[in-house]
């Protein structure tokens, strides 16, 4: 008897370790978080963006080496409504040259109830993360915000939002970059317009039905970025 318990006991820790979950494998830290130890005598510059901007950093990184020590936020920058909540943040006690800036394609992303959640701008209780005039009235904010930092400032427009984008309306853009346009304008900030950019760069930078870009899309980004910061660094 002694025997068969042992035998049962022994059989069931096997089917146990078999039928356990297999370990969720860890996803690697994104290059672009990366700590940037500062080159002494090189001037300091900030990126704030989204996923585009993160897409593209560490293309920009090597196209400023030697030039500029680039770091950027340590996060998704989102919509105009968290840079407000976190841009002090973001910015530190630190001494910045340039910030290179940028809030749209989550403003204008439709959502219902969740905002984590995109949401079809065909249903009826959709909206904009954030309409138009707040979008403006936030960005407005912000400017004053980042203008009292001292740092050199360049806004980068929006890229476009593709037909079929998810949760997003084609060409919702334009309308966003228009108000962008007259608030930098207001502030006398330069404008990276990266939304032209895009729109005469290859057909295959931009993913199809997708706001975001293939590796070398971003790198075509990133080229349009390193000159309009180099170009300020000049100044």
């Amino acid at each position: 008897m002694k025997r068969l318990l042992v035998a049962l006991l022994a059989l069931t820790t096997l089917c146990s370790a078999q039928t356990k979950a297999p370990a969720t494998k860890k996803r690697a830290p994104n290059p672009a978080f990366a700590k940037v130890e500062d080159v002494a005598g090189l001037p300091r510059v900030l990126l704030i963006g989204d996923s585009i901007s993160i897409g593209y950093t560490n293309d920009v990184r090597d196209l400023l080496k030697g030039k500029a020590n680039l770091h950027r936020i340590p996060t998704n920058g989102g919509p105009t409504t968290r840079g407000l909540t976190e841009l002090s943040k973001w910015l530190g006690d630190s001494k910045w040259d340039v910030i290179h800036f940028n809030w749209g394609l989550h403003d204008l992303k439709y959502i219902t109830n969740d905002p984590s959640k995109r949401a079809d701008p065909k249903d009826p209780t959709a909206h904009p993360q954030v309409d138009l005039a707040s979008y403006e009235k936030n960005l407005t904010a912000l400017v004053a915000q980042l203008k009292a930092t001292g740092a050199k400032l360049i806004w980068c427009n929006t890229t476009p939002v593709p037909s079929g984008s998810d949760g997003r309306i084609e060409g919702d853009e334009q309308k966003y970059n228009a108000a962008a346009e007259r608030v930098m304008k207001g502030a006398g900030i330069p404008i990276n317009d990266l939304c032209s950019h895009s729109k005469a760069g290859p057909k295959d930078a931009q993913l199809p039905a997708n706001v975001h870009y293939t590796p070398a899309g971003s790198k075509y980004l990133a080229q349009k970025v390193a000159s309009e910061i180099e170009a300020l660094l000049g100044k």
